[in-house]
């Protein structure tokens, strides 16, 4: 299996729009791959302006508010690509595509790395901000999930969550939680 980080990616398109989607990107040598299924925002940009920033960032409440509508999260230029960069970053990474290798569900772009940059400390490791960040992913997929195994993964998660968040994770927990009662398993998720 190959390493895969969680970022908050952000795309611009042809117009300047910024799109901030919450992708894991591929390990692949000194390069990353960016894998955005069809049809999804991210692929579109990317096809008209072929770069992306990767944000590393601690504060789940943007992974959870992405997936639940909450799409205002403040950015700023990056040093040398086209696309603003995260400003809650602790870390960003600015990539440029090299190479698309075409899919009918989930193309696959190339990309290199262009610069790097570090904005915060990391303050370590919380149970409940990967429990939040699985949550997320699993609100990315309620279409192809059933009801029942979102429950249980959710009520698995939420053990982290009750033990050891704080108030951003908790807010984000509750999010997350929203959305699924509103959709339920099923559902279309948003846009990525």
């Amino acid at each position: 299996m190959p390493l895969i980080r969680e970022t908050i990616v952000t795309t611009c398109d042809a117009h300047g729009r910024v799109h901030l989607a919450p992708l894991g990107l591929i390990a692949d040598g000194d390069s990353w791959i960016i894998a955005p299924f069809r049809p999804s925002t991210t692929l579109e940009n990317l096809r008209a302006v072929p770069y992306a920033v990767a944000n590393a960032t601690d504060d789940v409440r943007v992974f959870a508010g992405l997936m639940t509508g909450r799409r205002d999260w403040p950015t700023v230029p990056a040093d040398r690509v086209p696309v603003p960069r995260l400003a809650a970053a602790l870390a960003h990474t600015e990539l440029a595509v090299d190479a698309v290798t075409e899919d009918d569900q989930r193309p696959r772009f190339q990309c290199r790395v262009v610069a790097r940059g570090l904005h915060a400390a990391f303050a370590g490791f919380n149970r409940a901000q990967a429990a939040v960040v699985e949550a997320a992913i699993l609100v990315s997929r309620l279409h192809l999930l059933s009801r029942a195994y979102v429950e249980g993964e959710l009520a698995r998660l939420a053990i982290a969550v009750d033990k050891t968040a704080g108030e951003g994770e908790r807010e984000a927990w509750s999010w997350l939680q929203e959305r699924v009662r509103a959709e339920g398993a099923g559902a279309s998720a948003s846009r990525r």
